[in-house]
C-alpha cells in the first residue's frame, strides 16, 4: 500500500482515539479541534521515521523491530502530545498507547 494511504489510515484511526481519550479524561477542558490538530502533528513527526525504519526490517527481525519502534512511537507521541496540550501525568501516554494499538489493529485488518 502506498505511504500516503497508510498515513491516511493511521490518521483516520488515531485522531478520533486521541480526541476521545483527551476530551473525556483531561482534568481541565481541552477543545476537540485542538486535540485533533495535536494528534495530526504528533503523527506527522513519528509516522515517517517509523515507516522508514520498518521498511528496513525483514524476516525474523521484523516483529522485534516493530515492537521496539511502536514503543518508541508511543513514548514520543505521548511526550509531544503532553507538551502541545499542556497535559501532565499519564494521560498523554495512555492516549498514545490506545491510539497506536487501534492503529496497529486497523493496519493488520486492512493490510493483512
Amino acid at each position: 500500500m502506498p505511504y500516503p494511504l497508510v498515513l491516511a489510515l493511521t490518521l483516520l484511526v488515531e485522531v478520533p482515539c486521541y480526541v476521545a481519550a483527551v476530551t473525556v479524561a483531561a482534568p481541565a477542558p481541552v477543545r476537540p479541534r485542538r486535540t485533533a490538530l495535536a494528534a495530526v502533528m504528533v503523527n506527522c513527526v513519528t509516522h515517517p521515521p517509523l515507516w522508514w525504519f520498518l521498511r528496513q526490517a525483514h524476516g525474523a527481525a521484523y516483529w522485534p523491530a516493530f515492537a521496539v519502534a511502536e514503543t518508541a512511537v508511543c513514548a514520543v507521541e505521548g511526550l509531544l502530545l503532553g507538551r502541545l496540550l499542556r497535559l501532565r501525568g499519564q494521560l498523554p501516554y495512555a492516549a498514545s498507547v490506545a491510539a497506536n494499538c487501534a492503529s496497529v489493529i486497523a493496519g493488520l485488518v486492512v493490510l493483512g
